[in-house]
């Protein structure tokens, strides 16, 4: 009899920085990182760094408070491993050796206080590990400081740390917009690591720029409400940040709910540094990262060779094992697409074939779901899964796929018109095929290994033909029939099943 293979030890970051002191807990260590548990708290321990050297004993007091509770849920949580890093505040504070004395002691482990050099280029490794092949500069804005550093598929460059967190800003500027934009545009003003930025991609990350991102993903009535990989193009995002800041100045943002109030205050600082990044590097579009410092930790731990795997093809080979019937039909899936793709000659490119492999890795996920209900289900599933290395117009189409392969191709069961605006028409249309595909499959096997590896395409001329070999032959039937014909419809070919 077959053991049980054996769950991996989950994994903790305890993440002090100068802004929040934040837990997450992670299943375990892989390529793609599933959150168990996330849980933060604004405590400020930046606040009056900048100009006191120290640690503000309130702010002391009610972090080490919050890493009592993190060692207790650690416990309960009965983690294998706990990883703990400290920022800005810690290691500008004259007494922040003190408290990381006193963190320690709570936590029962080592606190590592992050160098400059090392913190930049450990949110660059988090942009890698949640960003498919990122060519840009990260920008990892906190509370104590701001980390930029220049980014290519798997290559990191050497990085630059500026007193410019939010919380410094706001205490060195005393609290006057207009000193903190002098001390900001000091700072970048001809830096040398922006001056490669133009014409690429800007990488947002750190809490406050996130909310800067939800706010403008309400405002502009975006559809999807996922935080990772929502871009902007940079003329609009500078548009905004100016628009931001005089709302913050008017008072006008007191009352948003979406934003923490111990956050509503840095809004305007974090908007002000971004302006100033878009004017001086001029990139052409802005990307928010969820993924950063904590998840750059945990993936320069990983052996090399899963480093290198695609984050987005592990993430769907896990919820293909937790979810589908049949892990192995998925691959085999993926083999029988991948022998449709040639014998029809489909166009594609190596991005699009990355997202018609992970649509077929999802594509039997509903399964549990009652059949009226499997396509929105799933739609929603993917679209707002929490996983990375994924743009969100990928989301959609390998979204938009799997909806089609439980929903049909009628009129009367179309997806979101929302969502079907977030692909351009070709990619929607690529998104129906596969989904024609996968009606075909499935019907075929029943999401069952050792069947669709029986089968083969054909084409002669405008013909296309699915094959199917002698000891398959009972599984011919008129709907396989029908699908398949409604699958050669939508590539512009007549389709004809032949028994072999």
């Amino acid at each position: 009899m077959r053991r049980p293979r054996k769950r991996a030890s989950s994994v903790a970051v305890i993440d002090i920085g100068s802004n929040s002191v934040r837990l997450v807990v992670y299943e375990a260590m892989a390529r793609s990182l599933t959150t168990l548990f996330n849980e933060k708290t604004l405590c400020g321990l930046g606040r009056e760094v900048q100009t006191t050297g120290l640690l503000a004993p309130d702010a002391v007091a009610k972090a080490l408070t919050s890493l009592r509770r993190f060692r207790a849920l650690c416990r309960v949580m009965k983690v294998g491993r706990v990883h703990a890093i400290a920022t800005a505040a810690c290691r500008d504070a004259t007494n922040g050796a003190d408290f990381i004395a006193r963190a320690e002691r709570i936590c029962g482990v080592k606190i590592e206080i992050l160098s400059g050099p090392r913190e930049a280029k450990l949110s660059a490794l988090g942009v890698i590990s949640g960003i498919h092949r990122p060519d840009g500069i990260v920008g990892d804005l906190g509370g104590g400081s701001l980390e930029l550093i220049d980014v290519r598929g798997n290559r990191v460059r050497s990085g630059v740390t500026l007193p410019l967190g939010s919380l410094a800003l706001q205490d060195l500027s005393h609290k006057s917009l207009k000193r903190a934009e002098r001390i900001v545009r000091g700072e970048l003003t001809g830096l040398a690591q922006l001056k490669s930025g133009r014409g690429r991609a800007f990488y947002a990350v750190g809490g406050t720029w996130r909310a800067l991102a939800r706010i403008h993903i309400i405002q502009s009535e975006y559809p999807l409400r996922v935080m990772h990989g929502y871009s902007i193009p940079a003329q609009d995002a500078l548009d905004f940040a100016q628009r931001l800041r005089r709302l913050v100045v008017a008072n006008m943002l007191a009352n948003i709910e979406v934003v923490a109030d111990a956050r509503r205050p840095l809004l305007a600082y974090a908007a002000l540094v971004l302006e100033y990044i878009i004017r001086v590097a001029r990139p052409k579009t802005i990307v928010f990262s969820t993924f950063g410092v904590r998840e750059g930790l945990l993936y320069a731990k990983l052996p090399q060779p899963e480093r290198h795997e695609d984050g987005l093809i592990c993430a769907a080979q896990t919820l293909n094992e937790l979810l589908s019937r049949s892990a192995r039909h998925a691959q085999e899936l993926i083999e029988w697409t991948d022998r449709l793709v040639r014998v029809a000659k489909l166009r594609e490119t190596e991005e699009d074939r990355r997202l018609r492999h992970a649509a077929c890795l999802l594509s039997d996920i509903g399964w549990r779901v009652h059949p009226d209900h499997r396509g929105e289900e799933t739609l929603s599933l993917i679209t707002n899964g929490n996983f990375g290395s994924i743009s969100h117009q990928g989301r959609a189409f390998v979204a938009l796929s799997v909806f089609f392969r439980y929903a049909g191709l009628s009129e009367e069961n179309q997806p979101p018109l929302i969502v079907q605006e977030l692909v351009p028409p070709a990619m929607l249309e690529r998104a129906r095929v596969l989904g024609a595909a996968f009606r075909v499959a499935h019907l075929i096997s029943a999401a069952r290994p050792g069947v669709l590896p029986a089968t083969h395409f054909r084409s002669n001329g405008r013909k296309l033909m699915l094959v199917f070999e002698h000891r398959l032959v009972d599984l011919v039937a008129d709907r396989v029939g029908s699908r398949f014909r409604q699958l050669a419809r939508l590539l512009g070919r007549s389709g004809t099943i032949v028994r072999r």
